[in-house]
């Protein structure tokens, strides 16, 4: 709890010093870069995840007059808008999971569909994983994702999607049973 009280002080002071001075916006780039970075490229592939990182900062930017330190810290907000952002490729994700479980291959280690699984369970699941992140709806595979890739808590997985503390436990219990049943089923077809 320190920590997040720690966090929402320095995010104040650096929306105070960026609304004084839009340079200052860079602060909020070397601290939050390296983390939704991380979160895109884990979505996507390297080069989309590269671009939806920048181009999270370049919204950010844009829209700093508009943020509101009382509905979250700075963290949530740029998970909030790298996750909007991910959502124009949702179809470009979704048809890559859907390849990959009909080519019936494991991702390379370094791919990020691999660190997605490695997240969620021992190596030898993958397919099934690969398998069940194609049938979560938009809000599971967000909540799921922003957890293992992004490394958020619930509290601000919540506030990155604008939903209750609720509604993501919901999502993530019902993904984690799709997860559980696919693999239940995969075991006694196996």
């Amino acid at each position: 709890m320190t920590a997040d009280v720690d966090r929402q002080q320095a995010d104040a002071e650096l929306v105070a010093r960026f609304r004084r001075d839009p340079d200052e916006f860079t602060a909020v780039y070397d601290r939050y870069f390296r983390d939704v970075y991380r979160y895109a490229v884990g979505r996507l592939d390297v080069q989309a995840g590269e671009d939806i990182a920048a181009e999270t900062f370049c919204v950010a930017f844009a829209q700093r007059d508009r943020f509101d330190l009382s509905r979250g810290g700075l963290r949530p907000w740029l998970f909030g808008i790298a996750t909007n952002l991910v959502a124009r490729h949702r179809r470009k994700e979704a048809r890559h999971y859907k390849a990959l479980m009909r080519a019936g291959t494991v991702p390379s280690a370094e791919g990020p569909e691999s660190r997605v699984v490695a997240s969620l369970a021992a190596r030898g699941l993958q397919p099934q994983l690969l398998k069940a992140l194609t049938r979560l709806n938009r809000g599971e595979r967000d909540v799921v994702l922003l957890i293992a890739l992004g490394q958020l808590s619930h509290e601000e997985v919540a506030r990155t999607l604008g939903v209750a503390d609720g509604t993501v436990r919901s999502r993530l219990s019902r993904a984690r049973r799709k997860f559980q049943q696919l693999i239940n089923r995969e075991e006694l077809d196996g």
